[in-house]
């Protein structure tokens, strides 16, 4: 059986009682102490519910399991559109 990226996610939100986009942020987290997801968002409810991923815990096994189930998961097409493509790996010129 195959299953998606958003499939994924799904999945897991359903098991750990989480939004996908929780499930995401979540796993983001887990990768390093370091890490700090910005979530980019105009919305309030968005926001809110960004910040209920800082309560999605994943276990050693649970992210094996997740990780694992993502490298099954085949990508397609470019990381982003063609018209940022060309910007991305760029640093912003200097403020004046």
């Amino acid at each position: 059986m195959s299953i998606s990226r958003r499939g994924l996610h799904r999945k897991w939100a359903k098991r750990k009682e989480a939004t996908p986009a929780q499930i995401a942020l979540g796993w983001l987290l887990a990768q390093r102490p370091w890490i700090v997801p910005i979530p980019g968002t105009t919305s309030i409810q968005h926001l809110d519910e960004d910040i209920g991923a800082l309560t999605v815990e994943f276990t050693p096994d649970e992210l094996r399991e997740f990780n694992a189930s993502l490298a099954k998961i085949e990508i397609h097409g470019e990381r982003l559109r063609k018209e940022l493509l060309v910007m991305s790996g760029r640093e912003a010129p200097p403020k004046k």
